[in-house]
C-alpha cells in the first residue's frame, strides 16, 4: 500500500491539487488576529475576514482574495515563517515540522466535515468583520 502523499512528499514538492487539499476548511487563517510584540505571541480572534463564508468556512472570493484583502496571507511552500501565523493544529504547519496530519483532518477521514464535528474550525463561532460595528471589534479585541 502506497503512503499518502503528505507522507512522501515535502511541501515543495506537492502539487498545487495536492497543497491545497491540505487546507482542512477550519478558517482559523481568516480570523483577525493579534501579535504580542513582548513574546511573538499570537492571538486568534473571533472575527473574520469579509470575504469568509461563515456557513461553510471557506473564502467566497479564493482567486482574488489577496487583491481584494490586502493583508491576506497567501501560503506558499517557500515561505515557512508565515507558517507561525497559523494554528497549531494547521496542516502546512503541521508538515513544515514533521509532524503528521491530526486524525479529525479531512484528507484523513475522508469527510470534509470532519474538522467541524472535532470543534477544529470556525463554523458557528465566528462573526464577519462586516457586520461587527466599531465598538463590537473594539470588545471582542480587548476580551481576548
Amino acid at each position: 500500500m502506497t503512503e499518502p502523499f503528505w507522507k512522501r512528499k515535502s511541501l515543495s514538492e506537492m502539487t498545487t491539487e495536492e497543497w491545497e487539499s491540505l487546507c482542512d476548511g477550519c478558517a482559523l487563517c481568516c480570523m483577525n488576529k493579534l501579535e504580542d510584540e513582548d513574546t511573538g505571541e499570537v492571538y486568534y480572534t473571533d472575527l473574520a475576514c469579509r470575504l469568509l463564508n461563515l456557513e461553510t468556512c471557506r473564502c467566497s472570493d479564493y482567486p482574488n482574495r489577496a487583491k481584494r484583502v490586502a493583508d491576506c496571507l497567501v501560503l506558499t511552500p517557500e515561505e515557512e515563517a508565515a507558517y507561525d501565523w497559523l494554528p497549531a493544529s494547521c496542516a502546512y504547519r503541521r508538515l513544515a515540522r514533521g509532524q503528521d496530519l491530526p486524525g479529525w483532518h479531512p484528507l484523513v477521514t475522508g469527510r470534509p466535515e470532519s474538522v467541524h464535528e472535532a470543534g477544529i474550525s470556525m463554523l458557528g463561532k465566528a462573526v464577519s468583520e462586516e457586520d461587527a460595528d466599531e465598538w463590537t471589534v473594539l470588545r471582542r479585541l480587548s476580551r481576548d
